[in-house]
């Protein structure tokens, strides 16, 4: 790899690998595009995603086909408010040797020794067991007693979150969901998608994904998506739409000062700036541009913020509040170096 960003043949090779992809989830999962677009950057990232829908939409089907294109080892578990950690981390078990009649202790591994893990409906189960899982997704291994257990690499978690049922669940804490790189929303198919979608699984034919990369190509990738470079200018225009979600800082707008309760932390500027290296390899440039940080905006920041509830009451959401701020942060360099309002913020 060259030092000043990835070689030419693994831009062509994370492009390539992305229409190959898509064309493999396309035999099975009808629409949709937006969300497996996220999913994907979100992997090449190494990061993990929290995924918000209602039931019915294929949100397992379109993780297990995703493990299945990318040939990599899949589990779901179904969170339930009796789940505890050892149910997800694994557990050590007592062996008898028959022969010798010796015991000993043997790590028995759970459900989250998968390259690819779909964490189904996590606001259903305790705290504790959360806790468990957001861990292993930081630290990427497990300890059970005294000995710590590494978890197989790459390590990709998807929970869901079931957005109309709330009662008798442990909703996630602002602090905890900041461990998630993106909040994506799954929502309804359009009717052409929905038409295709009664057509083709009420029939008698079933498509299946075939692997296209391998757990090797895809560490790999994972590495050029690091080399990808950024220009000082872009770091600071993501720092610029971090910052404005700080309320009570200054050069905040009103608005913001008025309508949120919370705003995002530094992980937000990191995960801007990798996820924008990422689509910028996947869409098959060495760079990055205003726009792969315009468009990942939202899946960053949405679950990083908390809109107060006098802001809420009125139906504002925190993707309205980040689209205003979109709208008003200046994306040329000369413009936002020169705002007063920015060199207040860049300032403090």
């Amino acid at each position: 790899m060259s030092p000043t960003g990835p070689a030419l043949d693994a831009v062509e090779k994370l492009h390539q690998a992305r229409t190959r992809i898509l064309e493999q989830l396309s035999r099975v999962i009808v629409g949709q595009h937006q969300v497996v677009e996220e999913l994907l950057i979100c992997l090449f990232s190494r990061g993990h995603c929290l995924l918000e829908g209602v039931p019915g939409l294929a949100k397992t089907l379109m993780v297990s086909t995703l493990a299945k294109s990318l040939d990599l080892s899949f589990s779901r578990i179904q969170f339930t408010p009796d789940l505890m950690p050892a149910d997800i981390l694994g557990t050590d078990v007592l062996e008898e040797d028959r022969a010798t009649g010796s015991r000993q202790l043997r790590f028995l591994e759970g459900p989250l020794f998968a390259n690819v893990v779909l964490a189904d409906e996590i606001n259903r189960t305790p705290p504790k067991t959360q806790a468990a899982l957001l861990e292993a997704m930081q630290e990427r291994q497990v300890s059970v007693g005294r000995i710590r257990h590494q978890l197989v690499d790459p390590f990709f978690v998807l929970a869901t979150q079931n957005p109309i049922e709330q009662e008798g669940t442990y909703p996630l804490p602002e602090a905890q969901q900041d461990r998630f790189m993106f909040k994506v929303f799954v929502r309804y198919p359009t009717f052409e998608e929905e038409f295709e979608i009664a057509r083709r699984t009420t029939g008698v034919a079933v498509e299946e994904a075939q692997p296209v990369l391998s757990a090797a190509d895809i560490l790999a990738l994972q590495k050029s998506v690091r080399e990808v470079p950024i220009s000082d200018h872009l770091v600071r225009y993501c720092l610029a739409l971090v910052r404005q979600t700080r309320a009570g800082e200054r050069g905040v707008p009103d608005f913001v000062s008025d309508q949120l309760s919370w705003g995002a932390g530094p992980r937000a500027v990191q995960f801007l700036v990798v996820g924008s290296k990422a689509r910028a390899l996947l869409q098959g440039r060495s760079h990055v541009t205003v726009e792969d940080i315009q468009t990942l905006a939202a899946p960053v920041l949405r679950h990083r913020i908390v809109v107060g509830f006098a802001a809420e009451s009125e139906g504002v959401t925190s993707d309205t509040i980040i689209e205003r701020i979109l709208e008003t942060t200046p994306s040329r360099e000369d413009e936002l170096t020169r705002d007063a309002r920015f060199q207040t913020i860049f300032a403090s």
